[in-house]
C-alpha cells in the first residue's frame, strides 16, 4: 500500500545530476508515474491497484533507471506464486531473496541509532513497501485463516520466520509501516495464535510489541483466542517475554504531557467515561488466568547464579557495548531458545537453565543481565497490577506466594550489587537508556512502594525479629499494638535478622546524594510511613538513624535534585508527624541558628515541594499544644526551634498567603493540590480555635498592600468550589485525607462549606471579604 504523499525518491533521482539529459529526465519522471498511478488508483480503487499489477517487462525496464534492485519483479513472482496449491519451497526462496535485500539497511540503520525511518536512507524497504509487499506477506502469513476445510499447506517454521523478519525490517526502517499493521486487528489477534509455536515465539513477540506501542487505542486482550490456554502454555522464559507486551496493553495511555494531567482535564474525563477502561478490563482478564500471578512471582524471585570475581560483573557504563554486540546479542537469543526448549513443562527450574551449553559459554556478566531484563519487565507488570482496581486481589496473591521474602533473598546479590565505580544518575522524570539494571532498581522500589502504600500487607516487609521490635515499642509506650501489625501472618514475611526496609535504608544512605535512586527510595520508605501515623513504626525508623540522615541531606549535603529534596521533605514530614521524639532528635541536629535558617531556606525555596513537611509541622503543633500535661512534649515545645518558629502565627499567615498563590483551578495537578490542602489544615485549626475571621481579614489585608485586591480571595473561593467537585466524589482521596491529618473528614467538608458560605454576613465566609466591586465568585471553571 503506498502511504507517502509525494515520491521523494522518485525527486531525488531526478535532482542527483544536473548532466541528466531530458530523456534521462523523462524516463525517471516515467519511474516515479509507476508510483504514482498505484497510489491513484488505490485512491480511487480504478486501475493499477498495487505493483503485482503491472507488466513484468515494464518493471524490468524500469527497475536499472529506479535503483529498485529487481524488488517489484521479485513481489510480482511472489504474487503469482501465492495460491492454495503453491509450491512453498519456490515460495520460500523468492521469500529469503528480499528478506537479504531488506536485512542489510535493517542492520545498518539500527547501529547507526537513525531516529526516525526514512525512504532515502532505506531505499529497498520503501520500494518493497511502495509495491505492496508488506501486505502480501501479511497474506501469506494469513493463509491458514482463509478457508476452514483444512486443504491449505502448512507453513513451515522457517517460512514463518523469514516472513516476520521481512515485516519487522520494513517496521524499522519504513515510516508508517507499524502503524498500518497496528490498525489490523485481524493481523495483530493471528498475531496472537502464532505464539503458541515456540520455535517463532521471539519473533513474534517483538513484532508484536512493536506493533502495539503505536496503536492509539489499546487491544482487548479478552479478544485474542483462547487466552487463558495460550499464557498456560508458555515456559518461564516466554512468560518473561509476554510481559514486554502485556506491559502496554494494562497501562493507561498518557492523556496529554502539556497539561500534565491537571485535576480538572481528569474531572471532566472521567464524568465523560463511567465504564472501566480497556487498560482496567485487561488487568482483570489476566488475574482471571489460572496461575498466572504465581508464575510471576517465581520469576521475579529466581536465583541467579553469580561468579565470585569481581571482574566478572557487568557495570553499569559497560553494558551498552556488550549489548551493541551483534555476536552476544545473538547469543542471548540462543541462550532463551535453548533454554524454552529445555523447560518444555510450566516451571524451568535452575537445574534445567544451568545446563544449557551456552549459558557455560556466556559470560557470567552477561547471564546476570539476561536475568535482570526479564525480571524488570515481571516487576513493572505486577506494580500495575497492584496500582490497579484488583488490588487488594493482587496484594493477596503476592502475599501468598511470597514474592517480598523472595526478593529478600535476592536483594545483596542481584537487586542492588556493589558497583565498582559510582554514578550520577538521570533525574527520576528525564528520558534517558538506562542499563537494565537501573531500571531494574527503579521497578523494584517503585514495587516496594505500590506494595506498602496505605495498605496493611506493608509489614511483610519486615522480618520476623523486626516484627518482634514493632511489639516492644508498643509494649514500652503503653500504646495498644496496630491491628494490622497483630494480624500480619509470620510465615510470609522476609527471612533472616533484615528485612526488606531496614536493606532499604542501609542502601539509602551509601548513594551518591544526587543520585535518582535516591528519590524511589525515599518515596519506598515513606509510603511505609504513609496513613494513619503510628508512632512504632516512626520510631522503628528513627532507631536506625533515618531522621539524621534526611536532614544531612537536606541541609548539610549541598544536594541539588528538587525531585530528591521533595522525597525527603514528604518522608520527614511522615516521620515526624505527631512524634515528639522525632521533634527531640531534629532539634538535636539543627542545633544552630544557622542550620536552622538553612533548612528554612530549603522549604521556602520551593513550597510546592516541601508544603507535605509545612502540614505536618503545623498539625504537629496544634496537637503538643493541647498536651501540656505531658512533661515531655513541653520540655521539647520549649527548646524546639521548629516548633516556635511555627507558633508565631504570622509565619503561618505567610505560608498560608504563599500557598494559595501558588496554585489556581486551572493548573491543580495531583502534585500540587497538596497545596490547597495544606492551606485548608491551616484554616481548619484556626477554625477550632475560633480564629478563622481574623485569618481571613489578613489575608485581605494581604491584597489591598500588594495592590492586588480580590485576587487571592477569589483565587481561593474557586480552588474551594473546585476541591467540592472533586473530593467529595472520591471516597480514596477523602480517606486519605482524613488518616493523614487525624481530622475527620466531616470537619474537612464543613469547613470548605463555611469558607463557601453565600451569606454577605458571616465572619467566616470568603464573600464578606471581598469588595463588591472585585468580586468574581460565580464563573464556571472553563471560563477562568
Amino acid at each position: 500500500m503506498l502511504r507517502h504523499s509525494h515520491n521523494v525518491r522518485g525527486k531525488a533521482m531526478a535532482t542527483s545530476s544536473s548532466c541528466f539529459s531530458r530523456t534521462q529526465t523523462n524516463r525517471g519522471n516515467r519511474s516515479k508515474n509507476i508510483l504514482n498511478k498505484i497510489r491513484h488508483g488505490q485512491i480511487t480503487e480504478v486501475g493499477l491497484t498495487r505493483g503485482t499489477q503491472v507488466p513484468v517487462a515494464l518493471l524490468e525496464e524500469r527497475d536499472k533507471r529506479a535503483q529498485w534492485q529487481g524488488i517489484p519483479v521479485l513481489l510480482r513472482k511472489l504474487h503469482e506464486s501465492s495460491h492454495p496449491n503453491s509450491d512453498l519451497t519456490k515460495i520460500h526462496s523468492v521469500v529469503m531473496e528480499l528478506s537479504s535485500l531488506l536485512s542489510m539497511e535493517a542492520m545498518s540503520f539500527v547501529t547507526e541509532e537513525r531516529k526516525t525511518p526514512r525512504e532515502s536512507v532505506s531505499p529497498n524497504t520503501y520500494t518493497f513497501d511502495q509495491f505492496g509487499g508488506v501486505d502480501l506477506f501479511v497474506e501469506i502469513l494469513m493463509w491458514p485463516t482463509l478457508t476452514i476445510q483444512g486443504d491449505l499447506p502448512i507453513l513451515s517454521d522457517d517460512l514463518i520466520k523469514d516472513c516476520l523478519s521481512v515485516l519487522y525490517n520494513c517496521c524499522i526502517c519504513t515510516e508508517g509501516v507499524t502503524k498500518s499493521l497496528a490498525l489490523r486487528d485481524d493481523f495483530i489477534m493471528f498475531l496472537f495464535t502464532l505464539m503458541s509455536n515456540k520455535k517463532v515465539f521471539l519473533q513474534i513477540a517483538t513484532l508484536i510489541e512493536d506493533i502495539l506501542s503505536v496503536r492509539k487505542e489499546i487491544i482487548k486482550l479478552q479478544e485474542i483466542p483462547n487466552l487463558p490456554s495460550l499464557v498456560q502454555s508458555f515456559n518461564q522464559q516466554q512468560l518473561a517475554n509476554f510481559c514486554r507486551i502485556l506491559s502496554v496493553t494494562i497501562t493507561e495511555p498518557d492523556v496529554s504531557v502539556d497539561d500534565k494531567h491537571t485535576l480538572l482535564a481528569c474531572s471532566t474525563q472521567q464524568k465523560a467515561n463511567h465504564l472501566p477502561s480497556r487498560a482496567e478490563s485487561n488487568q482483570v482478564a489476566l488475574l482471571n488466568i489460572p496461575g498466572f500471578i504465581e508464575r510471576l512471582c517465581k520469576l521475579a524471585t529466581r536465583k541467579v547464579t553469580e561468579a565470585e570475581s569481581v571482574s566478572a560483573r557487568l557495570e553499569l557504563e559497560d553494558w551498552h557495548s556488550w549489548l551493541d554486540n551483534a555476536l552476544v546479542l545473538d547469543a542471548l537469543m540462543q541462550l532463551a531458545i535453548e533454554e524454552a526448549e529445555q523447560s518444555s513443562t510450566e516451571s524451568s527450574d535452575e537445574s534445567s537453565l544451568s545446563s544449557s551449553p551456552l549459558r557455560h559459554r556466556l559470560p557470567q556478566s552477561m547471564k546476570i543481565v539476561h536475568e535482570i531484563m526479564y525480571k524488570v519487565e515481571v516487576l513493572y507488570v505486577l506494580c500495575v497490577l497492584l496500582m490497579g482496581r484488583e488490588r487488594n486481589q493482587v496484594h493477596r496473591m503476592l502475599a501468598e506466594f511470597r514474592l517480598l521474602p523472595g526478593l529478600n533473598n535476592l536483594f545483596d546479590k542481584l537487586i542492588w550489587r556493589k558497583q565498582q565505580s559510582r554514578h550520577v544518575l538521570h533525574q527520576q522524570n528525564q528520558n534517558c537508556d538506562c542499563s537494565p539494571e537501573i531500571s531494574f532498581k527503579i521497578q523494584f522500589l517503585r514495587l516496594l512502594q505500590s506494595f506498602s502504600d496505605h495498605h496493611e500487607n506493608k509489614y511483610l516487609l519486615l522480618s520476623g525479629l523486626e516484627l518482634n521490635e514493632l511489639s516492644d515499642i508498643y509494649v514500652n509506650a503503653n500504646i495498644f499494638e496496630m491491628e494490622a501489625l497483630n494480624n500480619t501472618d509470620r510465615n510470609l514475611v522476609c527471612e533472616g535478622k533484615k528485612g526488606l526496609l531496614t536493606r532499604l535504608i542501609s542502601v539509602m544512605k551509601k548513594e551518591p546524594i544526587d543520585s535518582s535512586f535516591r528519590f524511589w527510595q525515599a518515596r519506598a520508605v515513606e509510603s511505609f510511613l504513609r496513613g494513619t501515623p503510628t508512632y512504632a513504626d516512626q520510631v522503628f525508623l528513627l532507631r536506625r538513624g533515618l531522621l539524621e540522615h534526611i536532614l544531612y541531606c537536606i541541609i548539610d549535603s549541598g544536594c541539588k535534585s528538587h525531585d530528591v529534596l521533595q522525597s525527603y521533605f514528604d518522608l520527614l514530614g511522615e516521620l515526624m508527624k505527631f512524634n515528639i521524639d522525632a521533634f527531640k532528635r531534629f532539634n538535636k541536629y539543627v542545633n544552630t541558628e544557622e542550620k536552622f535558617q538553612m533548612f528554612l531556606t530549603q522549604i521556602n525555596n520551593s513550597l510546592v515541594d516541601s508544603n507535605m513537611l509545612v502540614r505536618c509541622i503545623i498539625l504537629s503543633l496544634d496537637r503538643f499544644e493541647s498536651q501540656t500535661n505531658d512533661m515531655k512534649v513541653v520540655e521539647v515545645f520549649s527548646e524546639c526551634r521548629l516548633l516556635s518558629y511555627m507558633a508565631q502565627i504570622e509565619n503561618r499567615l505567610i505560608f498560608l498567603f504563599r500557598l494559595i498563590k501558588i496554585v489556581n483551578v486551572q493548573t491543580l495537578t495531583q502534585e500540587n493540590v497538596s497545596c490547597l490542602n495544606t492551606s485548608l489544615v491551616i484554616l481548619m485549626l484556626a477554625r477550632r480555635r475560633e480564629k478563622l475571621p481574623f485569618y481571613l481579614s489578613t489575608l485581605r489585608e494581604k491584597e489591598y498592600t500588594e495592590k492586588y485586591p480580590g485576587y487571592l480571595l477569589n483565587n481561593f473561593h474557586n480552588l474551594l468550589r473546585f476541591w467540592q467537585q472533586h473530593y467529595l466524589n472520591k471516597d480514596k482521596d477523602s480517606t486519605c485525607l482524613e488518616n493523614s491529618s487525624c481530622i475527620p473528614f466531616t470537619y474537612w467538608k464543613e469547613t470548605v462549606s463555611v469558607l463557601l458560605g453565600s451569606c454577605k454576613g458571616s465572619s467566616c465566609a470568603i464573600a464578606s471579604y471581598i469588595d463588591e466591586a472585585y468580586r468574581d465568585l460565580d464563573r464556571d471553571f472553563l471560563e477562568l
